[in-house]
């Protein structure tokens, strides 16, 4: 009976104690909720074409069949320099100047009466505008405008230069190219172009009786790859941003 009553007290405390316990903890004040930081990410990089550059490239140019001297290619490499604006979010105009020096062509075309004509270009430059639609650190351009070039004409029999005249002008004429360019790096980008440069037809008016009355086209093609410094690229575009 003592045991009994030793068991029913022991019990009765152990559910006064758990009551007491669930008691205090409905007291406690709730667990404050605390937010997660939010992850951290790297400031978006703002391609901004606007600014002067320079640069160099190497490449080919080409002549076409019509030619003096017909169909030929040679190495060349330059120097080119400008300055582009960014407007309207999307859109790039710009100014460029440019000069190539070209490998000598080398040789002459002979003539049925054994008369020599050669034309020696050594360097080709152009004075253009662009305008050109960019994607963050892609600009995909067209251009045109001013060319001229540093030509030399010669004509020979038995190796002693005789005397012509010629009509047109070969040294002043027009192009238009298309090319791409990519933002690789702070302050730097790299491009491919073609460019064509027209200087006309020109005749023999005069000189050896076998060249007389003869035409040729002054036109050659260039494919170009370089490379620009840009001064002040990362900011914002003026209007854009």
């Amino acid at each position: 009976m003592k045991t009994f009553v030793f068991a029913t007290a022991a019990s009765f405390a152990l559910a006064v104690s758990a009551v007491s316990g669930v008691a205090n903890a409905a007291d406690l004040p709730p667990r404050p909720y605390t937010k997660a930081p939010p992850p951290v990410t790297a400031p978006a990089i703002v391609y901004n074409w606007t600014g002067f550059y320079i640069g160099g490239h190497l490449g080919g140019v080409f002549s076409g069949d019509s030619g003096l001297q017909g169909s030929d290619a040679r190495f060349m490499g330059g120097v080119q320099g400008g300055y582009d604006y960014q407007f309207a979010n999307n859109w790039v105009l710009g100014l460029e100047a440019n000069y190539s020096w070209l490998a000598s062509a080398g040789g002459g075309v002979l003539f049925p009466g054994g008369t020599v004509a050669s034309l020696d270009n050594r360097g080709l430059g152009s004075v253009t505008g662009r305008l050109g639609f960019t994607t963050g650190p892609v600009l995909l351009y067209a251009k045109g405008g001013y060319a001229f070039r540093d030509s030399n004409l010669d004509v020979g029999f038995a190796g002693v230069s005789q005397p012509f005249s010629v009509d047109g002008n070969r040294k002043d004429g027009y192009t238009v190219g298309a090319g791409l360019e990519y933002m690789f790096a702070p302050n730097w980008s790299a491009k491919v172009e073609y460019q064509y440069y027209n200087f006309g037809n020109t005749t023999f008016t005069a000189g050896p009786a076998d060249i007389v009355g003869t035409s040729f086209r002054n036109d050659e093609h260039t494919v170009k790859a370089g490379l620009n410094y840009r001064f002040g690229w990362g900011g914002p575009a003026a209007s854009n941003y």
